[in-house]
Protein backbone atom coordinates (compact mmCIF):
# COMPACT_ATOMS: atom_id res chain seq x y z
CA UNK A 1 0.00 0.00 0.00
CA UNK A 2 1.34 3.69 -0.94
CA UNK A 3 1.61 5.40 2.04
CA UNK A 4 -0.48 9.03 2.41
CA UNK A 5 1.51 12.33 0.94
CA UNK A 6 -1.06 14.39 2.37
CA UNK A 7 -0.47 14.64 6.27
CA UNK A 8 -3.43 13.56 8.86
CA UNK A 9 -1.05 14.88 11.95
CA UNK A 10 -0.42 18.57 12.96
CA UNK A 11 2.80 19.05 15.38
CA UNK A 12 2.09 21.94 17.48
CA UNK A 13 5.01 23.82 19.12
CA UNK A 14 4.97 26.48 21.38
CA UNK A 15 8.06 27.49 21.93
CA UNK A 16 10.19 29.99 24.22
CA UNK A 17 14.03 30.88 24.15
CA UNK A 18 15.01 27.33 23.40
CA UNK A 19 16.15 27.95 19.69
CA UNK A 20 19.08 25.21 19.99
CA UNK A 21 16.48 22.56 21.38
CA UNK A 22 14.07 23.50 18.92
CA UNK A 23 15.99 23.56 15.81
CA UNK A 24 17.16 19.89 16.61
CA UNK A 25 13.01 19.04 17.01
CA UNK A 26 12.26 20.58 13.80
CA UNK A 27 15.41 18.13 12.62
CA UNK A 28 13.74 14.74 13.87
CA UNK A 29 9.99 15.89 12.44
CA UNK A 30 11.50 16.65 9.02
CA UNK A 31 13.02 12.93 8.71
CA UNK A 32 9.87 11.27 9.70
CA UNK A 33 8.56 9.08 7.49
CA UNK A 34 5.17 10.03 8.64
CA UNK A 35 4.01 13.54 6.66
CA UNK A 36 2.92 16.43 9.55
CA UNK A 37 2.25 19.47 9.16
CA UNK A 38 4.51 21.40 11.73
CA UNK A 39 3.43 24.53 13.67
CA UNK A 40 6.03 26.78 15.89
CA UNK A 41 4.07 29.16 17.93
CA UNK A 42 7.02 31.52 19.08
CA UNK A 43 6.02 33.78 22.58
CA UNK A 44 8.04 36.86 21.34
CA UNK A 45 11.46 34.73 22.38
CA UNK A 46 14.49 36.94 22.32
CA UNK A 47 17.14 34.44 21.25
CA UNK A 48 16.41 34.34 17.58
CA UNK A 49 14.17 31.48 17.69
CA UNK A 50 11.98 32.98 14.95
CA UNK A 51 14.35 34.12 12.85
CA UNK A 52 15.79 30.56 12.89
CA UNK A 53 12.64 29.24 11.73
CA UNK A 54 12.32 31.31 8.94
CA UNK A 55 15.53 30.85 7.53
CA UNK A 56 16.10 27.16 8.33
CA UNK A 57 12.72 25.36 7.70
CA UNK A 58 10.87 27.40 5.21
CA UNK A 59 7.98 24.34 5.11
CA UNK A 60 7.06 25.22 8.95
CA UNK A 61 4.66 27.31 9.92
CA UNK A 62 5.65 30.10 11.98
CA UNK A 63 2.85 32.33 14.66
CA UNK A 64 5.57 34.34 16.12
CA UNK A 65 3.73 36.16 18.72
CA UNK A 66 4.48 39.83 19.83
CA UNK A 67 3.81 38.56 23.58
CA UNK A 68 4.67 35.59 25.35
CA UNK A 69 1.33 33.75 25.16
CA UNK A 70 2.11 31.21 27.62
CA UNK A 71 2.29 27.50 27.17
CA UNK A 72 -2.04 26.89 26.96
CA UNK A 73 -2.25 30.26 25.12
CA UNK A 74 0.08 29.48 22.59
CA UNK A 75 -0.75 25.70 22.29
CA UNK A 76 -4.58 27.20 21.36
CA UNK A 77 -3.09 29.32 18.95
CA UNK A 78 -1.67 26.39 17.46
CA UNK A 79 -4.53 24.17 17.67
CA UNK A 80 -6.80 26.66 16.20
CA UNK A 81 -4.45 27.16 13.26
CA UNK A 82 -3.89 22.93 12.47
CA UNK A 83 -5.66 21.42 9.36
CA UNK A 84 -5.16 17.60 10.20
CA UNK A 85 -7.44 15.19 11.74
CA UNK A 86 -5.14 15.11 14.78
CA UNK A 87 -2.75 16.96 16.67
CA UNK A 88 0.64 16.04 18.72
CA UNK A 89 1.17 18.77 21.49
CA UNK A 90 4.76 18.57 21.49
CA UNK A 91 7.86 20.25 23.38
CA UNK A 92 10.76 22.07 21.71
CA UNK A 93 13.31 20.38 23.45
CA UNK A 94 12.03 16.80 22.34
CA UNK A 95 13.47 14.90 19.40
CA UNK A 96 11.50 12.36 18.01
CA UNK A 97 12.43 8.56 16.99
CA UNK A 98 11.56 8.01 13.16
CA UNK A 99 8.66 5.17 13.78
CA UNK A 100 7.22 7.05 17.07
CA UNK A 101 4.48 9.24 15.24
CA UNK A 102 3.34 6.40 12.87
CA UNK A 103 2.70 4.03 15.91
CA UNK A 104 0.86 6.62 17.65
CA UNK A 105 -1.52 7.36 14.82
CA UNK A 106 -1.95 3.89 14.08
CA UNK A 107 -2.94 3.66 17.92
CA UNK A 108 -5.44 6.20 17.55
CA UNK A 109 -6.79 5.49 14.03
CA UNK A 110 -7.78 2.25 15.38
CA UNK A 111 -8.95 3.13 19.06
CA UNK A 112 -11.47 5.16 18.75
CA UNK A 113 -12.75 4.94 22.29
CA UNK A 114 -9.69 6.69 23.61
CA UNK A 115 -9.17 10.56 24.32
CA UNK A 116 -5.94 10.48 23.19
CA UNK A 117 -1.80 9.10 23.63
CA UNK A 118 1.54 9.83 24.33
CA UNK A 119 5.01 7.80 23.46
CA UNK A 120 7.96 6.84 25.70
CA UNK A 121 9.57 9.81 26.78
CA UNK A 122 13.94 9.04 27.89
CA UNK A 123 16.22 11.70 29.06
CA UNK A 124 19.08 12.08 26.89
CA UNK A 125 21.19 9.13 28.07
CA UNK A 126 18.06 6.83 27.62
CA UNK A 127 16.72 6.23 30.60
CA UNK A 128 13.28 6.30 31.03
CA UNK A 129 10.88 9.64 32.48
CA UNK A 130 8.26 9.37 34.74
CA UNK A 131 5.28 10.51 33.16
CA UNK A 132 1.76 9.87 32.75
CA UNK A 133 -0.17 9.38 35.77
CA UNK A 134 -3.71 9.24 37.93
CA UNK A 135 -5.79 12.50 38.47
CA UNK A 136 -4.33 14.72 40.76
CA UNK A 137 -6.90 14.75 44.31
CA UNK A 138 -6.79 17.04 46.58
CA UNK A 139 -5.24 15.01 49.07
CA UNK A 140 -2.24 14.55 46.52
CA UNK A 141 -1.61 18.14 46.04
CA UNK A 142 -1.88 18.82 50.30
CA UNK A 143 0.56 16.07 50.90
CA UNK A 144 3.13 17.77 48.38
CA UNK A 145 2.56 20.99 48.90
CA UNK A 146 1.96 21.51 52.32
CA UNK A 147 3.44 20.55 55.68
CA UNK A 148 1.09 18.02 55.86
CA UNK A 149 3.25 15.15 53.83
CA UNK A 150 6.15 15.94 56.08
CA UNK A 151 4.29 15.18 59.19
CA UNK A 152 2.50 11.99 57.47
CA UNK A 153 5.43 10.74 55.11
CA UNK A 154 3.39 7.20 54.99
CA UNK A 155 0.45 8.74 54.09
CA UNK A 156 1.70 10.94 51.25
CA UNK A 157 4.32 7.64 50.04
CA UNK A 158 0.92 5.77 49.51
CA UNK A 159 -0.27 8.88 47.68
CA UNK A 160 2.52 9.36 45.74
CA UNK A 161 2.25 5.92 44.63
CA UNK A 162 -1.25 5.96 43.78
CA UNK A 163 -1.13 8.98 41.60
CA UNK A 164 2.15 7.74 40.09
CA UNK A 165 1.02 4.18 39.33
CA UNK A 166 4.07 2.78 41.33
CA UNK A 167 4.26 -0.71 40.45
CA UNK A 168 4.70 0.24 36.93
CA UNK A 169 8.47 0.84 34.90
CA UNK A 170 7.29 2.68 32.14
CA UNK A 171 8.04 -0.51 30.11
CA UNK A 172 4.75 -1.22 28.40
CA UNK A 173 1.51 -0.35 27.66
CA UNK A 174 -0.78 0.97 29.43
CA UNK A 175 -4.08 3.10 29.96
CA UNK A 176 -3.85 6.43 31.97
CA UNK A 177 -5.89 9.21 33.66
CA UNK A 178 -2.88 11.96 32.61
CA UNK A 179 -0.63 12.14 29.79
CA UNK A 180 2.03 14.82 29.27
CA UNK A 181 1.46 18.24 28.33
CA UNK A 182 5.21 18.02 26.48
CA UNK A 183 3.82 15.08 24.42
CA UNK A 184 0.32 14.55 24.04
CA UNK A 185 -1.83 13.45 20.84
CA UNK A 186 -5.92 13.81 20.15
CA UNK A 187 -8.06 14.36 17.89
CA UNK A 188 -8.19 17.98 16.85
CA UNK A 189 -12.35 17.99 17.86
CA UNK A 190 -11.52 17.43 21.56
CA UNK A 191 -8.15 19.07 22.30
CA UNK A 192 -8.30 22.73 23.42
CA UNK A 193 -6.26 24.03 26.70
CA UNK A 194 -7.68 26.09 29.87
CA UNK A 195 -6.22 29.72 29.22
CA UNK A 196 -6.86 30.03 32.89
CA UNK A 197 -4.10 27.90 33.06
CA UNK A 198 -0.44 29.66 32.25
CA UNK A 199 2.03 26.82 32.20
CA UNK A 200 0.98 23.77 34.85
CA UNK A 201 -1.84 21.15 35.44
CA UNK A 202 -3.12 21.97 31.83
CA UNK A 203 -2.95 17.88 31.00
CA UNK A 204 -4.69 17.37 34.74
CA UNK A 205 -7.57 19.81 34.17
CA UNK A 206 -7.29 18.49 29.98
CA UNK A 207 -7.91 14.60 31.51
CA UNK A 208 -10.99 15.75 33.78
CA UNK A 209 -12.55 17.43 31.14
CA UNK A 210 -12.18 14.93 28.00
CA UNK A 211 -13.40 11.77 30.67
CA UNK A 212 -11.84 9.39 28.12
CA UNK A 213 -9.14 7.04 28.57
CA UNK A 214 -5.18 7.42 27.65
CA UNK A 215 -3.07 5.23 25.95
CA UNK A 216 0.73 5.20 26.95
CA UNK A 217 3.01 3.23 24.19
CA UNK A 218 6.32 1.93 25.29
CA UNK A 219 7.35 1.45 21.80
CA UNK A 220 7.21 4.90 20.47
CA UNK A 221 10.17 6.95 21.97
CA UNK A 222 10.95 10.42 22.06
CA UNK A 223 13.90 12.14 23.93
CA UNK A 224 12.93 14.95 26.06
CA UNK A 225 15.14 17.41 27.48
CA UNK A 226 13.50 18.14 30.65
CA UNK A 227 12.95 21.15 32.15
CA UNK A 228 14.48 23.30 29.46
CA UNK A 229 12.53 26.39 29.71
CA UNK A 230 11.22 26.60 33.06
CA UNK A 231 13.92 26.47 35.51
CA UNK A 232 13.45 29.67 36.84
CA UNK A 233 11.75 31.78 39.89
CA UNK A 234 9.53 32.60 37.83
CA UNK A 235 7.98 29.25 37.07
CA UNK A 236 8.10 28.40 40.57
CA UNK A 237 5.65 31.77 41.34
CA UNK A 238 3.91 30.68 37.98
CA UNK A 239 3.36 26.97 39.31
CA UNK A 240 1.92 28.09 42.51
CA UNK A 241 -0.10 30.25 40.96
CA UNK A 242 -1.54 27.84 38.23
CA UNK A 243 -1.73 24.97 41.18
CA UNK A 244 -4.17 27.15 42.96
CA UNK A 245 -6.18 28.28 40.08
CA UNK A 246 -6.57 24.23 39.15
CA UNK A 247 -7.31 23.12 42.48
CA UNK A 248 -10.15 26.08 42.74
CA UNK A 249 -11.62 24.60 39.36
CA UNK A 250 -11.54 20.92 40.13
CA UNK A 251 -11.81 20.83 43.94
CA UNK A 252 -13.16 24.06 45.54
CA UNK A 253 -12.80 27.27 46.64
CA UNK A 254 -12.22 25.62 50.41
CA UNK A 255 -9.99 22.83 49.06
CA UNK A 256 -7.90 26.07 47.39
CA UNK A 257 -8.24 28.43 50.18
CA UNK A 258 -6.61 25.52 52.74
CA UNK A 259 -4.10 25.05 50.45
CA UNK A 260 -3.37 28.77 49.55
CA UNK A 261 -2.82 28.74 53.71
CA UNK A 262 -0.75 25.51 54.19
CA UNK A 263 1.69 25.68 51.18
CA UNK A 264 2.64 29.70 52.09
CA UNK A 265 5.73 28.33 54.32
CA UNK A 266 7.33 26.59 51.35
CA UNK A 267 6.57 28.74 49.18
CA UNK A 268 7.82 31.89 51.25
CA UNK A 269 11.10 30.00 52.06
CA UNK A 270 11.89 29.42 48.36
CA UNK A 271 11.18 32.89 47.87
CA UNK A 272 13.63 33.54 51.06
CA UNK A 273 16.62 31.38 49.19
CA UNK A 274 15.61 33.01 45.94
CA UNK A 275 16.01 36.63 47.16
CA UNK A 276 19.41 35.69 49.29
CA UNK A 277 20.80 34.24 46.57
CA UNK A 278 20.34 36.74 44.44
CA UNK A 279 20.17 34.31 41.24
CA UNK A 280 16.53 35.71 38.94
CA UNK A 281 16.22 33.01 36.31
CA UNK A 282 18.20 30.60 37.86
CA UNK A 283 16.42 29.63 41.41
CA UNK A 284 14.80 26.83 42.26
CA UNK A 285 12.38 25.73 39.85
CA UNK A 286 9.16 24.52 39.79
CA UNK A 287 8.18 20.95 41.37
CA UNK A 288 7.50 18.06 38.76
CA UNK A 289 3.43 17.22 38.47
CA UNK A 290 3.01 15.82 34.93
CA UNK A 291 3.87 18.85 33.54
CA UNK A 292 3.86 21.28 30.67
CA UNK A 293 6.36 22.90 28.69
CA UNK A 294 9.04 21.63 30.73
Amino acid sequence: MTPPTEPRLSVVIVNYNTRDLLRACLMSLEAQPTPVEIIVVDNASPDGSADMVRAEFPGVRLLAQKINMWFCGGNNIGIAAATCDYVLLLNPDTEVAPDALGQMLAFMDAHPQYAGCTARLVYPDGQTQRTCSAEATSGYLYANHTPLGWLRPGWRRRLNARHWYGDWQRDHDRDVAVVPGSCTLMRRADIHLDESLLLYFPEDDLARRVRAPFRFLAGARITHHEQAATRSWLATRIYYRDLLVYTRKHHGWLAMAGLWLLSRPLYWAMALKQRLTGRAGRGTSAPNSAISQN
